[in-house]
C-alpha cells in the first residue's frame, strides 16, 4: 500500500472527522485483509473510544453553534490525529519517512479542518438547522468513502481527497466573502424610525 497516498487521504479525512478515520482504519485492521494498517488501531479499546467519540461528534456536528464549539475543541485534536496516523502508517520506516508522513498527515488534516470549521461558521449564519444536518451527513459520507476507498486504491483516493480539499478551501473563501458582504449590508441599513 502506498503510505504517502494513504496518509494524505486519512489526513484530509482526519481534519473532517478524526474519530471516524480511526474507526474505519481500526475495523479494517481488525476484520479486513489490509496488512499495512498498524495493529494499534484495531485494538478493542481504541475501537471503543473511537466509536464513542464518533457518536458524540455525530450528534454535536448536527446542532447549529454546538458544531462550531466542537470544531474549536477539535482544532488541536484533528491535526494531531492526522499526524499520528501518518507516523503509524510509516511503520518501521526511517525517522525521515516518519517525519514526512507526520507532516503530510497533520498538515492535510489542519487544512481540511480549517475548511470545515470555517464553512460551518458560515452555515451557522443561516437561521435554519437543515443545512447543518446535510453538511454533516455529507462530510461523514465523504470521510467514510474516501478512507474506505483508500484501503484498496490509495493513489486514486489521494487524488479525490486533494480535489475535496481544494473544493473545501475555495468554498470557504466564497462563503467568507458572502458572509462579509451580508454583514456589511446589514450594518449599513438605517434603523427603522417610527413616525409620530
Amino acid at each position: 500500500m502506498d503510505a504517502l497516498a494513504l496518509t494524505f487521504s486519512s489526513g484530509w479525512a482526519s481534519g473532517i472527522n478524526a474519530y471516524l478515520v480511526v474507526l474505519v482504519l481500526g475495523l479494517a485492521d481488525r476484520f479486513g485483509t489490509v496488512a499495512d494498517i498498524p495493529d494499534v488501531l484495531g485494538r478493542w479499546d481504541v475501537l471503543a473510544v473511537a466509536g464513542f467519540l464518533f457518536t458524540m461528534e455525530f450528534v454535536a456536528d448536527k446542532i447549529p453553534y454546538i458544531d462550531s464549539t466542537w470544531d474549536a475543541f477539535s482544532t488541536a485534536i484533528r491535526p494531531t490525529a492526522g499526524a499520528v496516523i501518518g507516523i503509524l502508517l510509516a511503520g518501521d520506516a526511517s525517522s525521515l519517512d516518519q517525519a514526512v508522513l507526520g507532516v503530510v498527515g497533520g498538515g492535510t488534516a489542519l487544512l481540511s479542518h480549517l475548511a470545515k470549521a470555517g464553512g460551518r461558521l458560515a452555515i451557522n449564519s443561516s437561521p435554519e438547522p437543515v443545512t447543518n444536518v446535510v453538511a454533516s451527513l455529507t462530510e461523514d459520507a465523504a470521510v467514510l468513502g474516501v478512507v474506505w476507498f483508500s484501503l484498496e486504491h490509495p493513489q486514486a483516493a489521494a487524488a479525490i481527497a486533494g480535489v475535496l480539499l481544494l473544493v473545501g478551501l475555495v468554498l470557504l473563501v466564497v462563503l467568507t466573502r458572502l458572509v462579509r458582504r451580508g454583514w456589511r449590508r446589514w450594518k449599513k441599513k438605517d434603523p427603522v424610525h417610527p413616525t409620530a
